[in-house]
């Protein structure tokens, strides 16, 4: 079997990636794109369109521009650390073009189911079932199949679980219909969620309405996207050491030491936040200016609605909000694959069945892939694109999959494990850990850095990658897909977090050689022990590895 044509469901961030991982293959991919344009979530209109991911005028990425660019395409130096979507879409574009992905989509064009072919069984093939803008159907025929649909498009409308809302005498709408705060302006306003997006929409509108009230059945950890030294919070947290001490201290210390830091900058309970969960068990809302609003008054965290009377909301604690203007509902959203074969896509849990969320372990032939289904505390570009990079690389025969058998018993172990470690509803399916599952995947390619080899090879690089935020550019270090750029770019990433910053002329003041000594020695040390503790884990590695070193290297 021979995997040539592929077919992509989606021109957003997922959709480009898989795109130029099949380019970089070999492969034919043709994407087939509903809207008119690239971007996907990022590509703001101002009338959501039905079946389609919807943003509002004000949207701000809050994973840093390195943490969240591609992996051989680092983002513009000038252009700021956290971007607003505009920038964000620019960035798409000018990916897009460098790579020469966009004579490959189809615009305007639906895809209306995906179905095995008469002979998959022999082939694998999948027969493609598109609608064009004009109501034209038309059908083709592809080896392989990379579903990049995202799980932003079907909004949670839960309004049974809130009577008397048909009593309601304001205008209440899913936050997925939020563009701005230009209808709020003297009103009496309740949010109801308290996600990221429920965070920006009851800080925007509270510049602007009487009153903001934010209802939320659990609470939440809030933390800054701005932390120590201004640094931006991914860049100094999201790194090799961390995740190592992860590996090696119990997660209940980490709880511990994380919501002190937290509660030292605003005390949760204080601020009536505080959650039930622990820290790391649930994605926490990042957002710099919750707090400020809480403590001046313009934002009123209550607890979940209990019911509705005309324009009082009445709270499960007893107290009401009078008068309201305005009900938000930012409930999240539901995910569905309309378009794909039922027998491909079963349940595991709350989430869909995929082996390591990508493949479908029951299918006869490894031509169908999702990509971009994924949920962790980091940016979907970066995991996206090392999902697409492995699909491509199965699809070709490059990489092998376990049996179906074997698939099926990691996946309910998976879920397992998630539902341990997490929690999970049917609104949050599933969650990773991005430093964990990016090596996993890049593992399976080939392309994992291996910090042994750095620490003998190119000592300055192993410092980098230790100690520096992991980011995308360590997976084309080596292996399939390595890019000749990649250690520049990691060397040069903190140059370009403090570019768009150097807007005025301030004399540094540069540290004593003491301390640069003391930090240096600190670094020796510590890095030193990591090695030991890999060598620990897999006694015969390094030994291993020094006999392959040239003897310059030793």
């Amino acid at each position: 079997m021979m995997v040539k044509r592929v077919a992509i469901i989606g021109a957003g961030p997922s959709g480009l990636s898989s795109l130029k991982a099949c380019l970089d293959e070999g492969l034919e991919p043709t994407c087939f794109e509903s809207s008119d344009d690239i971007g996907g979530l990022w590509k703001f209109k101002e009338v959501s369109e039905p079946n389609r991911a919807s943003i509002y005028r004000s949207l701000t990425i809050n994973i840093s521009k390195e943490l969240m660019c591609y992996s051989d395409f680092p983002i513009p130096s000038d252009y700021p650390n956290y971007m607003h979507h505009s920038k964000i879409l620019k960035y798409f574009r000018m990916y897009a073009e460098h790579f020469k992905l966009l004579q490959h989509i189809r615009f305007q064009t639906s895809v209306k189911r995906v179905q095995q072919r008469p002979d998959y069984t022999r082939t694998g093939q999948w027969e493609v079932v598109t609608e064009t803008r004009q109501g034209e159907e038309e059908r083709d025929v592809f080896d392989a199949v990379i579903c990049c649909s995202g799980h932003y498009t079907y909004p949670n409308l839960p309004f049974n679980d809130f009577p008397g809302i048909e009593t309601f005498e304001g205008k209440y709408f899913h936050s997925w219909d939020y563009k701005g705060p230009d209808n709020m302006s003297g009103k009496r306003v309740v949010v109801i969620g308290i996600g990221n997006s429920g965070s920006d929409i009851a800080v925007e509108s509270s510049k602007f309405a009487e009153q903001v009230y934010m209802s939320t059945r659990g609470g939440a950890w809030v933390i800054r996207q701005v932390s120590d030294n201004g640094i931006p919070v991914d860049m100094k947290y999201n790194t090799r050491f961390v995740h190592i001490l992860f590996q090696l201290l119990p997660i209940n210390f980490f709880n511990w030491f994380g919501e002190n830091k937290l509660n030292a900058m605003y005390d949760h309970t204080m601020y009536a936040l505080k959650p039930k969960h622990r820290l790391f068990s649930k994605i926490p809302v990042i957002n710099d200016d919750l707090p400020l609003k809480i403590l001046s008054g313009a934002v009123i965290i209550k607890p979940n609605v209990k019911e509705i009377q005309g324009s009082t909301v009445v709270f499960e604690d007893g107290s009401i909000a009078e008068k309201v203007d305005t009900i938000v509902f930012a409930t999240g959203y539901n995910y569905d694959f309309p378009f794909l074969p039922s027998n491909a896509m079963y349940k595991s849990g709350h989430r869909v069945a995929l082996y390591k969320h990508v493949f479908p372990p029951n299918l006869e032939h490894s031509t169908l892939a999702v990509v971009g289904f994924i949920h962790a505390l980091g940016a979907i570009m970066p995991q996206a694109e090392m999902q697409a990079r492995w699909a491509v690389l199965v699809f070709k025969g490059l990489k092998n999959l376990p049996s179906n058998q074997a698939m099926i018993k990691a996946v309910e172990q998976d879920t397992k494990d998630i539902e341990k470690h997490y929690i999970v509803s049917k609104l949050t399916p599933l969650q990773v850990d991005f430093v964990s599952y990016m090596d996993d995947i890049a593992g399976e390619i080939g392309a994992r850095p291996s910090l042994l080899w750095l620490f003998f090879t190119d000592y300055p690089l192993f410092k980098k990658v230790l100690w520096g935020p992991v980011t995308a550019y360590q997976y084309r270090l080596m292996g399939p897909g390595k890019w000749s750029g990649a250690r520049h770019a990691i060397f040069t990433q903190f140059d370009r977090m403090y570019q768009p910053l150097k807007t005025r002329k301030v004399t540094e003041q540069k540290p004593s050689i003491t301390s640069r000594l003391m930090k240096m020695s600190i670094q020796v040390l510590l890095g030193g022990a990591v090695v030991f503790y890999f060598h620990t884990r897999n006694p015969e590695t390094i030994p291993a590895l020094l006999s392959k070193l040239p003897k310059k290297a030793l």
